[in-house]
Formats: structure tokens, C-alpha cells, sequence
């Protein structure tokens, strides 16, 4: 079955990598356009979770990590359910 899996890069010093997004996709979630941009908006949250969780390592970067914004908290994640 298809699927998409975000992960943020494991550290040379880990072999643990962060899991974002682990889903199930079909040709129906890009069957509408609707649809399509549920996927690709959980795709971009997944992505830029990613980001904030590198920067945060230590070893990746000496800043210190991304606050989110409160419009970027505070928004619902609409959509299919993960894995749906």
C-alpha cells in the first residue's frame, strides 16, 4: 500500500529519527482538489515540524528552537485522519 512517512534526518550521533507523518494514500486523496490540498496542507505541517525538531537538536544547530506562532497553533488541522 502506498504511504508517506516525514521524518526529520537522524543525527550522526542517533539513530533515532522523529516520525511526523506515517500515512496511507490512495489516488482518492488526490482525486479533488479539496482533497489534494487536505494532503499536501498535512504534508506541509509534517515538513515544517520536521524543520522546527532539527533545529532544535543541539548538535544541528546552536539556536535555539522555533517557536510556534499562535496562528500556527492555534489552527485546526482539518482533513482525513492520519493513516486514513
Amino acid at each position: 500500500m502506498p504511504r508517506i512517512i516525514v521524518t526529520t534526518d537522524p543525527s550522526h550521533h542517533s539513530d533515532h529519527a522523529a516520525v511526523l507523518l506515517d500515512e496511507h494514500v490512495h489516488s482518492v486523496h488526490l482525486s479533488t482538489g479539496h482533497a489534494a490540498a487536505q494532503l499536501v496542507e498535512r504534508l506541509a505541517w509534517a515538513i515544517g515540524d520536521a524543520e522546527d525538531a532539527e533545529r532544535a537538536r543541539p548538535e544541528l544547530s546552536s539556536r535555539p528552537p522555533a517557536r510556534l506562532s499562535r496562528r500556527r497553533a492555534a489552527r485546526p488541522r482539518a482533513g482525513l485522519p492520519v493513516g486514513a
